[in-house]
């Protein structure tokens, strides 16, 4: 099977790639802005440069042709100050991967969409795929995913004999996500070791967020490429939520209730300060998204978390402490001293066009 991958170097990326090359029985495309050197998974990928700002669809078409399936992955999380640049990326590249899609002749599209993309909820209770897809409006993550969602409904409107399918998974981790993750969540000057010194967790009891890990929606993908299903799937390991006990726990440290509002307005006034780069858009996300009912993707594809969600919590904190890193550009190592160096030179992560 042909196979042209968007966002072929990042969490789940590099997790599909190690899935699909294990196979041994696919021809690999990547189209990414920065292509990886010649290491594992990566040497058995032809790689298309191309950045989804600003490609025209007619040379996204010319990588698609022939693929018997597009999975497109691509998305961005920071400069989170630039949410023009992240729209375009998120939002202009879906609507240009469709573009190419169509025009390439592409028989099957694999949208890589999120918890993210759903409506607020407000109980525990887990939701199947007719939950609405509006999105949480005050954050711009989920107002972008739900975008996407509305230019895959068009295109199944539009093009009746293409087969769209669309991922919806938890919060996704991985170890090699740890240095990746710090980048995109803590300040420059704050090293990963540091949390394995942290005292109290300030959160919001009621916190809960479904996780799966990164090998898991990868196999979820996987199987959805060979059966060509179509439709919205669930993705989330059980249990259902990870709770901020849990996340106190993974840290070794006491969870200090503080209500979702006082938390949202520190990072708000962290992030408005430049001090830090996580928006407070995720925290509105964190305590809004609903928990996730797996039925679909079990009874249809076969699927199963092999990794519960305590778990993948733990070992994406461990990637975090350790800032274990992969050999793209996305994951690559952070240090602090090469991420102020790069402050320097070229702004914060959470300001500069190309994080």
């Amino acid at each position: 099977m042909r196979i042209v991958i968007t966002g072929a170097t990042g969490n789940i990326g590099s997790a599909l790639l190690r899935r699909l090359t294990a196979d041994g029985e696919h021809d690999l495309v990547g189209v990414v802005r920065r292509p990886p050197g010649p290491a594992e998974p990566y040497d058995a990928v032809a790689w298309h440069p191309a950045d989804l700002t600003e490609v025209q669809p007619a040379e996204l078409a010319a990588a698609f042709r022939g693929a018997d399936a597009v999975v497109h992955l691509a998305w961005g999380f920071q400069p989170s100050h630039r949410e023009d640049y992240l729209e375009e990326l998120g939002v202009g590249g879906t609507r240009r991967v469709i573009a190419a899609v169509r025009a390439a002749g592409v028989p099957h599209l694999v949208h890589m969409s999120s918890v993210g993309a759903y409506s607020p909820k407000r109980d525990d209770v887990p939701v199947d795929e007719s939950w609405p897809t509006g999105g949480v409006q005050t954050s711009m993550y989920s107002r972008h995913k739900s975008t996407a969602e509305r230019l895959l409904d068009g295109l199944e409107r539009d093009a009746p004999e293409l087969v769209v399918s669309r991922m919806r998974p938890g919060i996704v981790g991985q170890r090699d996500a740890g240095s990746a993750l710090l980048r995109y969540g803590l300040p420059a000057l704050v090293p990963g070791g540091l949390l394995r010194h942290v005292p109290v967790v300030p959160l919001d009891r009621g916190l809960a967020i479904p996780m799966v890990h990164s090998d898991d929606v990868a196999d979820a993908v996987t199987r959805v490429l060979g059966a060509r299903a179509p439709g919205a799937f669930n993705l989330a390991a059980p249990p259902a939520a990870v709770t901020a006990q849990d996340i106190a726990d993974a840290l070794g440290a006491r969870l200090v209730h503080v209500p979702s509002a006082v938390l949202r307005a520190a990072v708000s006034a962290s992030w408005h300060a430049r001090v830090q780069p996580l928006d407070p858009g995720w925290i509105d996300m964190g305590f809004a998204v609903p928990l996730l009912d797996t039925t679909r993707a079990q009874s249809e594809l076969g699927w199963s978390a092999t990794t519960d969600s305590r778990a993948v919590l733990l070992e994406t904190i461990e990637g975090m402490q350790d800032a274990a890193a992969g050999s793209s550009p996305v994951l690559r190592p952070r240090s602090v001293v090469g991420t102020v160096a790069r402050a320097v030179r070229r702004g914060p992560v959470s300001s500069r066009r190309t994080p």
